[in-house]
């Protein structure tokens, strides 16, 4: 049969006139996000939202109990309880499928089957690594933004960039809308407003990756100064985000703002400082390459392996590993954004997480028997289920190779860690990761 018979996909791996029977495999992005998660099972029979409850610490007791009152029934004591705090996870259902003819696929010159299969099981890992990487980020940009368009005169609304970390505040561990009730504290330019209320924009034109733009309305007026184009806003709980030379928000940071040790250490000590535990030893640091090179030209970094008897090895290999508190994981999975003010400027965002930053829900009835039959050709790899599927078309000829995964990523909270029972706590909302800003 001629070959402009076949379909428009198969025609160039069908063989004419060269010997190689290999398929090329296609440049693969590096992974790693998904690895900072904790995996759980989500159980079968209790629908599609888990709502997870965590317990909170006591405060310290550092008064003696007087003696005068260490009397009657209750010895003087008055009982208190620890706070709670809650995160959910949803499930939702991915998947992905290619088809292939077995009669016409003889003519190719490598196993369609087996390139299906590996380029099936790249998609789904690369899928995944991208559903963990937007829950972390989603949770590690809230509360901080800018003011998308100036204020005119005083006035109560103000047009934001990005409502993330503003829609909801915790009440008594339960995130609950913002409202005149349940207000938010919030800093616009050089001032505190308390924040009732928030309204997502009908046509998003937030410039931050995933962002959602919006309004943001106060119980009172702000000023036209606090209102200005690209001030910093900041919610009292918002999540740490690191730039160096301090700068306040994405806009401002300048293109001498590169990525150096100073910041990297900076974050180590805001997750230390809100006792996040480590990830076998270390906070894990994920980057890209160019976040890495520009950590190389940092003179302190240099100077930290100057005559070091590990130099060699540690710029043979072009990244460290566990040093300092840090363990960097090159990914090509990060956020490259163009900078909103600056021409031709790119804004990287490294992100350095510690033990709990993420959670993964793994459903636990992807390969029950009621859905994957013994006699059903189900593979479930790093909890993704592999399908292939046996030709049941009229020819009996088409095979389907596919993969689903049941899940969800979520980033939980940590509002019960405060300064009463950490002493260094911040306030943030978030505690188990830093995000970093720099030109690159």
């Amino acid at each position: 049969m001629g070959i402009q018979n076949f379909p428009a996909a198969l025609q160039p791996i069908i063989q004419q006139g060269f010997l190689e029977r290999e398929f090329q495999q296609a440049l693969q992005s590096k992974l790693g996000y998904r690895a900072v998660a904790d995996r759980e099972d989500f159980a079968v029979g209790i629908g599609e939202t888990l709502t997870k409850t965590r317990a909170g610490l006591k405060p310290s007791v550092t008064t003696p109990l007087a003696p005068a009152t260490n009397t009657n029934l209750d010895n003087g004591l008055a009982p208190t309880n620890w706070g709670v705090e809650q995160y959910t996870l949803t499930l939702n259902f991915y998947a992905a499928t290619a088809d292939l003819n077995v009669v016409t696929s003889r003519v190719g010159i490598a196993s369609q089957f087996l390139q299906n299969a590996a380029v099936n099981g790249e998609q789904a890992a690369r899928s995944l690594d991208e559903l963990a990487r937007n829950a972390l980020f989603n949770a590690y940009f809230g509360g901080n933004t800018r003011v998308r368009a100036a204020l005119g005169s005083a006035g109560p609304n103000v047009s934001v960039d990005d409502i993330r970390g503003f829609t909801s505040v915790f009440a008594n561990g339960v995130p609950m809308p913002v409202s005149n009730t349940n207000q938010m504290l919030v800093t616009v330019g050089s001032n505190t407003y308390a924040l009732v209320g928030v309204a997502a924009d009908g046509t998003n034109n937030s410039t931050a990756p995933n962002g959602v733009s919006g309004v943001l309305t106060f119980a009172g007026d702000v000023t036209v100064a606090d209102g200005a184009l690209n001030n910093t806003v900041t919610a009292a709980t918002a999540s740490a985000i690191l730039r160096p030379n301090a700068r306040g928000n994405t806009t401002q940071v300048q293109a001498t703002d590169q990525l150096d040790m100073s910041t990297l250490l900076n974050a180590v000590a805001t997750l230390r400082q809100n006792a996040v535990p480590e990830i076998d030893g270390a906070y894990n640091c994920y980057l890209d390459p160019q976040s890495a090179r520009q950590l190389f030209n940092d003179q302190a970094f240099q100077r930290l392996f100057t005559g070091a008897t590990s130099a060699n090895a540690v710029f043979k290999r072009g990244m460290v590993n566990d040093f300092l508190g840090l363990r960097f994981v090159p990914t090509t999975e990060a956020f490259v954004q163009a900078h909103p003010t600056i021409d031709g400027a790119l804004v990287r965002r490294p992100i350095v997480c510690g033990k709990g930053a993420l959670i993964e829900g793994d459903f636990a009835g992807m390969a029950d028997a009621d859905v994957a039959p013994k006699d059903a050709i189900v593979t479930i790899v790093d909890n993704v289920a592999m399908v292939t599927r046996e030709p049941i078309d009229r020819l009996q000829q088409i095979i389907a190779q596919s993969w689903y995964w049941i899940g969800g990523f979520c980033a939980p909270s940590d509002t019960t860690t405060t300064a009463t029972t950490v002493p260094t706590a911040t306030n943030s909302a978030f505690k188990r990761a830093v995000m970093i800003e720099h030109i690159g």
